[in-house]
């Protein structure tokens, strides 16, 4: 490849928000342009997007979330339709469509409540279920402490986000996307505009438009370009164990916050840290075990008698880009910086929410405007406003 010096878009961040936003940018038949995609490493062994729990749910508070979220359910199901190349299937994500469960408390009732109102307006198949109703569908389940459930009943599960990134990568390229192995070491700005980018290794790519999809390194790459984004790289520890007994769930999210899905013949867990527990900014991908015992089982083991006896396999950790303003992705153009868009902040919803966040960039740098879902409730001005637009559905 000829070193590069000029692209019309710069994609800082080749992982699954990155892929997609070159791949519905390439797509369109009335944009033409270089599409540059600068990705740091290559492997993605640490990228968010592989280490994720990967799966995607309807079951949100915001009916934007609830949208964005279909869409992604639209192009999981039907890969081959936008992500086939030349008549060839992409590669296969086996969506195993298990479903959500959301379990509540006596005090948590009234926001599942609400939420499951929100959902059932926009059309979402949901089923809000009594202590009851949980115990007749689900036997393994300990609902002595609970006051209600709710469990999608379509268009919700998990799949493989790894063969999703690739099949995504795969579809770009072939429409012509670049990718160029790099860090990203400056913004340049030629004042109220981005000029291009730097890369550690001196090349310097000059720009029409510069897109952050950076992940966890959001804030620093607009730092760079002198602006403040509130996105915060935590770390998020899966666990993967057995268990002697089948159990046959969804992705249950108790009430402690702590979740567990099948994964192919047994289980994975985690969950966010809640209380007292410290959930600081951080890149290290250490594995704290002890959060397992002090944690995560005794929280599976209450709700799922069976899960007294298991056996932990393996463990790893990935990275949420947390919008500590308010859960929420930010989305689209500075307004003091208006060809420096964000594409940031899901807050562990980057991967399901990427398809429609990229057809949604795609848009904005081909026509100035969103022409599917309209994301200005995700822009950047609630940010400098500090007025922030709610998720309550954060696992």
């Amino acid at each position: 490849m000829t070193r590069p010096d000029h692209a019309d878009v710069v994609i800082v961040g080749g992982a699954i928000v990155g892929s997609a936003v070159a791949t519905f940018l390439k797509r369109r038949p009335d944009w033409n342009g270089r599409v540059l995609v600068v990705e740091r490493d290559p492997t993605f062994r640490t990228s968010s997007t592989t280490l994720s729990a990967a799966s995607i749910r309807l079951q949100f508070s915001t009916p934007l979330n609830i949208e964005i979220s279909r869409f992604g359910v639209e192009l999981i199901k039907h890969l081959e339709t936008w992500l086939g190349v030349d008549g060839q299937p992409p590669p296969e994500v086996d969506f195993v469509e298990g479903g959500y469960l959301f379990l509540a408390s006596d005090a948590g009732l009234p926001i599942l409540e609400s939420n499951h109102a929100v959902q059932r307006e926009h059309g979402v198949e949901v089923a809000l279920l009594t202590p009851m109703e949980l115990r007749a569908r689900f036997p393994w389940l300990n609902v002595d402490d609970l006051a209600g459930g709710s469990l999608g009943l379509a268009d919700e599960g998990w799949f493989d986000a790894y063969a999703l990134l690739q099949a995504f990568r795969r579809k770009a390229r072939s429409l012509g996307a670049e990718e160029v192995t790099g860090e990203v070491v400056e913004i340049e700005r030629d004042g109220g505009r981005t000029a291009g980018v730097r890369l550690a290794d001196g090349r310097r790519i000059t720009a029409d438009w510069v897109v952050n999809a950076a992940g966890p390194r959001a804030a620093g790459i607009a730092a760079m370009a002198g602006l403040q984004l509130p996105v915060s790289s935590r770390k998020r520890m899966v666990f993967h164990f057995d268990c002697r007994t089948r159990v046959a769930s969804p992705l249950t999210i108790d009430t402690s916050g702590v979740y567990f899905r099948p994964e192919g013949p047994n289980y994975i867990a985690g969950s966010s840290p809640h209380g007292e527990e410290p959930d600081p900014d951080t890149f290290d991908l250490e594995v704290d075990r002890s959060w397992f015992e002090k944690v995560i089982w005794p929280a599976i083991a209450h709700r799922v008698p069976a899960f007294e006896a298991i056996r932990l396999l393996d463990a790893w950790a990935g990275h949420y880009e947390v919008n500590t303003l308010d859960h929420n992705a930010v989305i689209g153009p500075h307004p003091d910086l208006p060809n420096f868009l964000f594409a940031n902040g899901f807050s562990g919803h980057g991967l399901q929410h990427a398809p429609a966040a990229g057809r949604a960039l795609a848009e904005w740098i081909a026509t100035g405007d969103y022409e599917t879902i309209d994301m200005r409730p995700l822009g950047y001005e609630r940010i400098a406003a500090n007025q922030p637009y709610r998720e309550l559905n954060v696992i």
